[in-house]
């Protein structure tokens, strides 16, 4: 398992070269926009037709993560599902899949802008949650004050390219992380992007997925 480790409000986190987030003392995984679904959505809005393994990719995924670091605690960040409907239209396998990850372990589904419902899956639905010194929520707010508190969101699907290559990415400054999109069929905005330009702190730390994560000073 790689990462890169760090500190957030007095808390070691680590980001993994998946794009989970592993707080340790905590035993929990986040994740954010897993987007399962996504190419039933499309299909099912007349869109095209993507090749429809993208929720089993996702979920094998997060399972390697769950077993490599055996969480106690899973986060999903929100946009967990690429609309309100795509729960009810899981496979059997892909329904009995989620319901294997969940057994034995507090999962909690972070309501997003895509999936505004909570889910009829078992767990807990939030808007947000407040856990230790943290707020975890689907968007940043750009007012967000937290002082000895640190906010954790997704959302935006960050990416950052440095030497050439653009990779999910993890941005994180002295009061905020927003976190990679994990699931498969996912986008990324580039991190020069304005909308990131009233979230972020002038030192804000780019860390990009993949085999070895790597940071760097923020890409603007």
């Amino acid at each position: 398992m790689t990462g890169y480790d760090f500190t957030l409000a007095g808390q070691s986190l680590t980001a993994l070269g998946s794009g989970a987030l592993w707080w340790q003392s905590r035993e929990l995984i986040c994740v954010s926009d897993l987007h399962l679904g996504k190419s039933e959505r499309q299909l099912r809005r007349g869109g095209t037709a993507l090749p429809p393994y993208e929720t089993r990719d996702t979920l094998q995924r997060l399972a390697d993560v769950i077993a490599q670091t055996r969480a106690e605690t899973v986060i999903c960040l929100g946009d967990s599902f690429d609309d309100s409907n795509a729960a009810d239209a899981l496979t059997s396998m892909d329904h009995a899949k989620i319901t294997d990850l969940m057994q034995n372990r507090r999962w909690i589904w972070i309501t997003g802008n895509h999936d505004p419902a909570p889910t009829s899956l078992a767990g807990e639905a939030h808007d947000s949650l407040s856990l230790g010194p943290f707020l975890f929520r689907h968007i940043a707010d750009p007012a967000f004050q937290g002082q000895s508190r640190a906010e954790i969101s997704g959302h935006y699907h960050p990416k950052a390219r440095l030497r050439g290559t653009s990779r999910p990415a993890f941005l994180a400054d002295h009061q905020r992380l927003i976190l990679p999109a994990f699931g498969t069929y996912t986008g990324g905005l580039c991190t020069t992007n304005a909308a990131f330009s009233g979230l972020m702190a002038p030192r804000a730390v780019a860390i990009l997925t993949g085999p070895r994560p790597l940071p760097c000073p923020m890409p603007r």
